[in-house]
């Protein structure tokens, strides 16, 4: 399984801190928040994986990152997303780099307690469609809302003004070779971008997708109010004397 942490956008949001950096370089705590994802999926077993990138500060992530040997890793591969094509687009730019592997995709922005690696296992014994992982918030709209009957994900909407369930469609995903396919087939949204929600909502349709919840602390750090809240989770958890 190849593992992809998809850093690209403006991240417009979090002006004017990203006018002079890229979002994902941001601390989060005492690390870079770029740090969190490529360990989410180094301490899952994953060891190839690709950094999607893009803006002004893309080579800063090398500078930063290297070959991935503060991680443990041989080697680290980078791509570069062209402006803000959503995240769907950001993943096909890792086709290649994927070369027909089942996939583990996590938004650079992520950060999470659980050990994904059971959530691997699992995924694998599928042998084929999509795995995501959802979470309980307490503001749903912001972002995807899936829609659960008789403990399946029926569809997914992506920041539904009234949300169906109060749960999150989180930024991490695992998905077979399909994915690229399904890609190719989408048409972008009324933002411009193509949605990973179109994505996962093919796989419901083919009836190839599953789901867990997370049971530990999962936020995005995307916002000022969500980047103070990262920082807390993370303080809280791992550095706060007992």
């Amino acid at each position: 399984m190849k593992g992809i942490v998809l850093a690209g956008g403006l991240g417009s949001r979090l002006a004017p801190l990203t006018q002079v950096t890229n979002k994902h370089l941001l601390p989060v705590y005492d690390k870079p928040m770029i740090h969190y994802p490529i360990q989410t999926l180094v301490t899952a077993g994953i060891h190839d994986i690709m950094i999607v990138t893009g803006g002004n500060s893309a080579g800063d992530f090398l500078k930063l990152l290297g070959n991935g040997q503060e991680f443990g890793l041989k080697d680290l591969y980078y791509t570069y997303q062209r402006g803000e094509g959503g995240i769907a687009e950001a993943l096909s730019l890792a086709e290649h780099f994927a070369d027909g592997e089942d996939v583990a995709v996590i938004l650079g922005d992520n950060i999470i307690e659980d050990n994904i690696a059971p959530l691997v296992r699992k995924f694998r014994q599928q042998k084929k469609g999509a795995r995501i992982f959802l979470k309980e918030v307490v503001d749903p709209e912001r972002f995807g809302v899936p829609e659960i009957k008789n403990k399946k994900i029926t569809h997914i909407e992506e920041k539904p003004k009234r949300p169906k369930s109060s749960y999150a469609v989180t930024g991490i995903y695992m998905y077979d070779a399909h994915v690229f396919d399904i890609i190719k087939t989408l048409k972008p949204s009324r933002r411009g971008e193509l949605e990973i929600s179109d994505v996962n909502n093919q796989y419901i349709r083919e009836g190839i997708l599953e789901f867990d919840v997370l049971k530990g602390f999962w936020t995005d750090a995307g916002t000022f109010e969500s980047l103070v809240h990262a920082n807390q989770l993370v303080y809280q958890k791992f550095h706060r004397k007992k």
